[in-house]
């Protein structure tokens, strides 16, 4: 962590995030970071620049903010906001790999990951395989002599698989692979892949980052400086910045991060408990249930399991449409990690890009985001949903 991440003294993840790359304002004391909502700067003189900005897609103060605090809550060295997930994925991978190169990807991967591999980055020679990333040995016998990056989801999206990243990062160290970890579902409040031996974190920052369900981000943090060069060259190259006010929406809501993840991962354990007991529910996915394949790992690498939870409901896929439809708390919408709880059908939702392939969903899944209200309203909703 640099310098300019302990100049308060402190080192608490909640401390950090309120205060990490945010200083009062120099001219108005303003606590706040000011929206620098603007595209160009003033120069004094040819190359004099102020403070190092000159253009907003290059570096904009409001950014350089959450992109300093990025870093300190994954223990990194430098942070990238993009203006999505898919954009910081795009970014990174046109950074680490060339044609030829070869990428392994979790067999449970988010659909909008697999359709970036699959439609976009195979375009241009990269090949890619998949691997049941839970299982090391299964990410061993699928490398190659050319492979560059492993790719990892912990908690995995939306079937809540569990990776072992000091495990995997061993595996990818030994072919000389870099491991990607996506901890979107966790956030750095519940998982920091870095300081297990990650090479790079990945974050829709539009979900728990952010959440409030009012904006849309990404974000890599890596803990290379160099690499980190790479990447800020390639995201000025590339362009896909995230503009002023949003980088400023996901600094206010990573303020909050911390004491709403205890929230979710609350609500979540009661929901998960409901729905373990519940006739028409087949199987309930939820890392914290001591039944569930990676609850060990996940105890060991995550300070509490988070706020996702998805169960298979008794019927088939018609079943769990139903299920979704007659939900009224639980909004039917795509994303996940605002505050509000949400309900979706991944399999012709978020994951339609998946199927026919192996990593289809399976058609009788419901994911939900559960929310921060109150866990007896939402265990009411549920029950009737279920009928």
């Amino acid at each position: 962590m640099s310098d300019q991440h302990q100049q308060h003294g402190a080192t608490s993840f909640e401390t950090l995030a309120i205060h990490a790359g945010q200083e009062a304002d120099a001219a108005t004391g303003a606590v706040v970071p000011p929206i620098y909502q603007v595209s160009t700067y003033k120069q004094d003189g040819v190359g004099g620049l102020r403070g190092g900005y000159e253009y907003s897609r290059s570096a904009n103060p409001t950014r350089t903010a959450l992109e300093e605090n990025l870093a300190a809550l994954e223990g990194g060295r430098r942070g990238l906001a993009f203006a999505s997930g898919l954009a910081a994925e795009d970014c990174l991978l046109r950074t680490l790999l060339k044609p030829g190169d070869h990428v392994v990807i979790p067999n449970d991967a988010y659909g909008g990951t697999f359709r970036l591999f699959a439609k976009v980055v195979e375009r241009w020679g990269v090949e890619w395989s998949v691997a049941d990333s839970s299982d090391p040995a299964a990410v061993r016998a699928a490398l190659t002599p050319r492979t560059k990056v492993v790719w990892v989801e912990t908690p995995s999206n939306p079937l809540l698989g569990i990776t072992d990243i000091a495990a995997v990062a061993e595996v990818a160290r030994g072919a000389g692979a870099r491991l990607v970890v996506d901890n979107t579902f966790a956030s750095p409040y519940l998982q920091q892949p870095l300081a297990l031996g990650a090479d790079v974190v990945v974050h829709s920052t539009t979900k728990y980052m952010g959440g409030h369900s009012d904006v849309v981000g990404g974000a890599l943090v890596v803990g290379d400086d160099t690499l980190g060069e790479e990447l800020a060259f390639h995201q000025n190259a590339m362009g896909a910045i995230a503009g002023p006010f949003d980088a400023w929406l996901v600094l206010r809501g990573i303020k909050t991060l911390a004491v709403r993840m205890d929230r979710h991962t609350a609500n979540a354990e009661r929901v998960a408990e409901m729905l373990t007991g519940h006739p028409k529910v087949t199987r309930v996915l939820y890392p914290g249930l001591p039944d569930h394949p990676g609850h060990e790992t996940a105890a060991k690498q995550m300070r509490g399991f988070g706020g996702m939870v998805s169960f298979r409901v008794a019927g088939g896929e018609q079943a769990a449409v139903d299920v979704c439809d007659r939900a009224r708390l639980f909004t039917l919408g795509e994303s996940l990690g605002g505050v509000e709880s949400l309900i979706e059908h991944p399999g012709r939702m978020t994951h339609a890009s998946a199927a026919g392939s192996a990593l289809e969903v399976p058609s009788d899944l419901v994911r939900l985001s559960v929310g921060i209200e109150a866990a007896d309203d939402l265990l009411a909703d549920l029950a009737q949903a279920l009928g």
